[in-house]
């Protein structure tokens, strides 16, 4: 299997490039932006050393679904996907929070709740809690937007207080994030499956709010099976998920968790073809359909043709 973990584009009108995480972002003129889903993972703010053949087709298509049926709530950046991996849209000043909304005790907020927290982002949280318990209602738990290494928990006091979105702006993104959490968890609840926690990403353009990156995909949700979670928590056994989680667990088995000194364990064949199964079984799960995988003989030569043919008809 054939994955993209790396591209390196001249687009006719680019003006720009950022290679994030897992996405690489060309900046065109006319404020345009072609986003390329790689097949590149990451876990505790690290890039892990093999790609994810369909992971990025899976991310893509994924949040274009979901772009497109919250579109009622909030305006969304995109225009199109031209490819599989690709999609292009308007470029817009991001705001420097991601707007973390957790319905579950769940990840980071269980990992910091077992430390002995009992205020995560400002947000207090109730005595008597078991990893995976439903919160009586949902929290945010926003995070700083870092441009390196770890995001860092912040308060809603403290973003209004040093000025990194303004209140005005912070009660409409807390608002949207409510709204689109809310469509996302019954949206998952028709399929079978329970929205535990997901982040969302704003930003502006011409004075207007737009949400931007992806949402609802397994790189910024966590999902479990409705189908047997209250038995599995009154065992206390863990959740069937549908998640990154199980690759952070796997790092953390193999002792990493992007401390300094650690060294990252090296990827077997069989666990990078599991991943991609995951990846593929979340999009089937969560669209009810049958996902088809694109061919994958020449990634980057496709990539290339398929978004040519986008800037052609558009400038």
């Amino acid at each position: 299997m054939t994955a993209i973990t790396k591209s390196t584009y001249a687009f006719p009108h680019q003006i720009g490039i950022y290679n994030g995480k897992v996405r690489d972002v060309y900046y065109l003129e006319n404020d345009f932006i072609v986003i390329v889903a790689s097949d590149r993972i990451s876990a505790f703010d690290h890039i892990l050393p093999k790609g994810i053949p369909y992971k990025g087709q899976v991310l893509n298509q994924l949040a274009a679904k979901f772009l497109k049926a919250t579109e009622d709530i909030v305006p969304n950046w995109m225009i199109d996907t031209p490819d599989p991996s690709v999609a292009v849209g308007h470029k817009c000043e991001p705001f420097k929070v991601e707007m973390v909304i957790r319905g579950y005790m769940s990840g980071h907020a269980a990992r910091e709740y077992k430390a002995g927290k009992r205020i995560l982002c400002g947000v207090k949280l109730p005595e008597g809690m078991k990893e995976n318990d439903k919160f009586p209602t949902p929290i945010i738990t926003p995070a700083t937007k870092a441009e390196e290494g770890h995001d860092e928990d912040i308060s809603r006091e403290a973003i209004i207080a040093q000025g990194i979105v303004s209140e005005q702006d912070y009660k409409q993104l807390e608002a949207y994030t409510y709204a689109l959490f809310e469509r996302g968890t019954q949206l998952a609840a028709d399929k079978g499956l329970i929205l535990v926690d997901t982040k969302y990403e704003f930003g502006k353009k011409d004075g207007k709010i737009y949400l931007i990156d992806e949402i609802h995909t397994p790189d910024s949700s966590r999902y479990f099976y409705a189908d047997g979670y209250e038995e599995r928590q009154a065992k206390g056994v863990p959740q069937k998920q549908l998640s990154k989680e199980f690759v952070r667990q796997w790092l953390i088995e193999h002792n990493f968790q992007g401390l300094k000194g650690q060294t990252m364990p090296d990827m077997p064949n069989d666990f990078v073809s599991l991943v991609s199964e995951r990846y593929i079984e979340l999009y089937e799960k969560i669209t009810g359909e049958t996902f088809i995988k694109a061919d994958n003989t020449d990634i980057e030569n496709r990539i290339k043709t398929n978004v040519l043919k986008w800037i052609e008809s558009v400038y």
